[in-house]
């Protein structure tokens, strides 16, 4: 999969470290990953949940953060649109980033 962009993850993990690792591993995993659709996405993330209209919320770090992204299976693009905490992830309206 093409993910657009990895410096969105680059800057919030210098903000919160302790997300490195995690967010590394999200990356690399999807970065190698030739999914088609929901069902194969979630044979490497068991814990993804759709949002509906393409966009998908993955569990970070233990849940700690939340990662939400428009998957494009067809061209094979994910575009980050938000990363924050679990706290931050409740307040924000997914079918809106």
């Amino acid at each position: 999969m093409r993910i657009f962009v990895h410096k969105t993850l680059i800057d919030y993990y210098r903000q919160h470290p302790d997300a490195k690792t995690a967010l590394e591993d999200w990356y690399n995993k999807t970065k190698e990953a030739k999914w088609n659709n929901f069902a194969e996405m979630k044979k490497t993330f068991s814990s993804v949940d759709s949002a509906g209209n393409k966009r998908y919320v993955f569990d970070i770090k233990g849940n700690n953060y939340r990662l939400v992204v428009i998957v494009l299976f067809i061209p094979k693009y994910v575009y980050i649109r938000f990363i924050g905490t679990h706290a931050e992830y409740n307040k924000i309206d997914c079918s809106m980033i």
